[in-house]
């Protein structure tokens, strides 16, 4: 599979097959993917916190939210809920902020998991507090970003943003995940 398939494949899913356990290797891989990724000045100042035991995960779904625009969506029922998390953190030891790579690895451990067949989220609303208790952390590490990890139990399409419709994505009565993107010639300013 070429970068543009991957790329295309890579949607925020929200709803998984829980039936499909995501295996601990592959969130070790995954890891694997950001640590040889870019790090601002290679000061490799992220850590991950790997979640796939079925207990470990409801614990941490309790502290998640999903799908902001979608109002009526309380998120994942019962058989949709991620099977995997990556917590990404940031040692406030090595530096301050953490948003560039942490996108930066996101992106790529998402990508790896598509390649393998399973898709995710990456969810910055959380119970920062809540979710930073159950885990323990030491002072010095900072929740940047959670990555919620499954096989996709629904069906993502992209689509040309619409004035009318806006860039909120949606469901349609099919549950079907509409994403709309901007134009090539919205976003190109000078060619």
């Amino acid at each position: 599979m070429n970068l543009s398939d991957l790329v295309h494949i890579n949607r925020s899913y929200r709803r998984f097959d829980q039936n499909h356990r995501i295996p601990q290797e592959l969130l070790v891989g995954m890891v694997g993917l950001a640590r040889i990724s870019p790090s601002p000045a290679n000061l490799q100042a992220l850590k991950f916190w790997l979640v796939s035991d079925e207990e470990e995960c409801e614990q941490v779904f309790q502290n998640v939210k999903f799908a902001g625009y979608l109002k009526d969506w309380g998120g994942p029922i019962e058989g949709e809920k991620p099977t995997g998390y990556i917590i990404i953190l940031g040692d406030k030891e090595i530096k301050p902020i953490f948003e560039i790579e942490a996108g930066i690895a996101a992106q790529t451990m998402l990508l790896g998991a598509s390649e393998q067949g399973f898709g995710g989220c990456m969810v910055k609303a959380f119970e920062r507090e809540s979710l930073r208790e159950l885990l323990g952390l030491s002072a010095n590490l900072e929740i940047v970003l959670v990555i919620a990890l499954g096989k996709p139990a629904e069906i993502c399409v992209i689509e040309d943003y619409d004035t009318n419709q806006g860039i909120e994505y949606y469901r349609d009565a099919d549950g079907v995940h509409h994403v709309p993107k901007r134009t090539l010639d919205e976003l190109i300013v000078h060619w």
